[in-house]
């Protein structure tokens, strides 16, 4: 099938389905779950350790039931319930797998890809586990490789000549730590501290849709890609609610920080800052209606050869009748560290009636850092179909447009399909 070809009737076609696929969402379902689940005190995002544990402890509501595999699981999902019980002790495994297909492609470079992860996540709650002043110990470690293919979906777009990352998280550097940290509150669970191992990205400028496990899976998507992010660092941060509804966050990382390294600030004190203020309807609603704005300062990287960079951003989401959510999100930067100087992203997701199905479309503006570099597009599609009560399948289309570092092609298709296992 040729891709160029087929995609004004994908397109239509998606766009009828989602304008069709009308229905309240279950809010029931999503507030009870097997075990305990995170005690997510609303400074974390989807995709931390205490939103994902949150998540994973939803009862879904899958096309199928599987009476005898979920008998055959109960064991388990017992000892899990007992472990936060007796210890405080709230644990989860992950598996996920994702294939992309690119219709075009640099010469001789990859046009497909395909990478797994396995994760370990956990979240321990030592201190005063029955207050409002916790204090846990929060981690998750990763094994990530190639299946089958030469390249991973994390380097696809750069095989295509897309200044981006089309598929997010799945690459190849083998086992992974990406959180070891401490995370206490105080003042009646009012403030909040984290020191350690972590991805800050995961607890500033973050959105309800915002989860590469479970949602969208490009970078300029999800992420706001204006901002020079250091990967999976050491750092020190902060979030407080000054009322029911205002609240600030703060956090100061290595900005040398790397997702296959654990040593810290081996290029001396260079930094990355971000300072944050939002507002919500509650702290229960932080997720799905939420408004703020970022602003972020990278320090210059003297060994890396990276100048000073510093940027503002804004970010919106707001959720209807449980079942719509529209976002909307813009950074500006200065400097040559992130990817884009000027970055606009667009979308929705619906949540479908009596189903834990998810549904997403969304559009990406990006001016490239590198003057030299064109503009670039790009628009994401998905569809998570709930399979079972702990299988999910995503279908997912990508269309770049114009892509930044390849000038022979205008516009590049990539089709992917993402599996996901809980337990």
């Amino acid at each position: 099938m040729n891709c160029r070809s087929a995609l004004p009737n994908l397109l239509l076609t998606f766009c009828i389905f989602l304008a069709g696929a009308a229905g309240a969402r279950d809010a029931e379902a999503r507030q009870q779950g097997r075990s305990a689940g995170a005690e997510n005190l609303n400074f974390g995002g989807p995709a931390s350790v205490e939103g994902e544990l949150e998540e994973d402890a939803v009862i879904k509501k899958p096309a199928f039931r599987f009476p005898a595999v979920d008998a055959a699981l109960k064991p388990w999902f017992d000892f899990k319930q007992g472990l936060h019980d007796r210890h405080g002790l709230e644990i989860a495994f992950h598996y996920s797998a994702l294939y992309q297909g690119a219709s075009e492609h640099l010469a001789g470079r990859e046009d497909e890809a395909a990478s797994g992860i396995l994760r370990t996540l956990g979240r321990w709650t030592v201190l005063n586990r029955d207050g409002k002043n916790k204090g846990a110990l929060v981690f998750s470690f990763d094994h990530r490789n190639r299946i089958g293919t030469e390249v991973a979906p994390a380097d696809l777009g750069f095989e295509a000549g897309y200044l981006g990352i089309p598929g997010t998280l799945f690459s190849n550097p083998g086992w992974v730590l990406v959180d070891l940290n401490w995370q206490q509150y105080v003042n009646d669970g009012q403030t909040a501290f984290i020191a350690g191992r972590y991805d800050p990205n995961d607890y500033l400028d973050v959105l309800g849709y915002a989860n590469p496990w479970t949602a969208f899976q490009n970078l300029a998507i999800f992420l706001n890609s204006s901002i020079a992010l250091p990967d999976l660092s050491i750092g020190l941060g902060a979030g407080h609610w000054f009322t029911d509804q205002w609240y600030g966050l703060a956090t100061i990382n290595d900005a040398n920080g790397v997702v296959t390294e654990l040593d810290a600030f081996d290029d001396g004190g260079e930094f990355y800052k971000s300072a944050e203020i939002g507002w919500s309807p509650s702290r229960d609603e932080r997720y799905t209606h939420n408004v703020h704005m970022t602003a972020w300062h990278a320090d210059q990287r003297d060994d890396a050869g990276i100048e000073e960079s510093w940027g503002v951003t804004a970010g919106l989401n707001w959720t209807f009748t449980d079942t719509w959510m529209p976002f909307l999100r813009a950074g500006w930067s200065d400097g040559a560290a992130p990817l884009v100087n000027a970055t606009l992203t667009a979308g929705l997701l619906h949540y479908r009636a009596n189903r834990s199905d998810l549904i997403g479309l969304a559009f990406n503006w990006g001016d490239p850092a590198d003057d030299a570099l064109r503009e670039q597009y790009t628009a994401e599609m998905f569809y998570r179909f709930q399979l079972a009560q702990n299988l999910a399948i995503t279908p997912s289309i990508q269309l770049l447009l114009d892509p930044a570092l390849n000038p022979k092609d205008d516009q590049v298709l990539i089709a992917g399909l993402r599996l996901r296992l809980t337990l």
